[in-house]
């Protein structure tokens, strides 16, 4: 019978409202919607829910501090990274149209 006897709670024990850490799991909570959020938003903002698609594809031209390009192209399933680089390349082909460097940097590619 000793085992069902009832504990006396102590005050000390059980701190309540008076309890510190309390609001650090809202605050947590609160920033893990802010990042989904913020994550959404820059999807829809630049129309990145193609990248999540099987039939969409994309083609996305990188360039980095060292003025080095880099080609990244998704078609359906599969993503392919081409860096490209200043050396010159031998061989034959066919030329498939005229890529023009505008003002403001951008480029326009006109096909024959």
């Amino acid at each position: 019978m000793r085992y069902f006897k009832k504990r006396r709670n102590n005050p000390s024990d059980d701190l309540g409202e008076n309890d510190p850490m309390t609001g650090v799991a809202n605050l947590f909570d609160i920033g893990l919607v802010f990042i989904v959020g913020l994550i959404i938003s820059l999807f829809t903002a630049y129309h990145l829910q193609d990248l999540f698609s099987e039939k969409s594809d994309i083609t996305i031209m990188k360039k980095n501090k060292n003025n080095e390009l880099e080609v990244i192209t998704k078609k359906g399933n599969t993503i392919k990274a081409v860096k490209i680089t200043q050396k010159s390349a031998e061989g034959r082909g066919e030329r498939l149209g005229v890529a023009y460097r505008l003002e403001d940097g951008s480029m326009v590619y006109v096909p024959d």
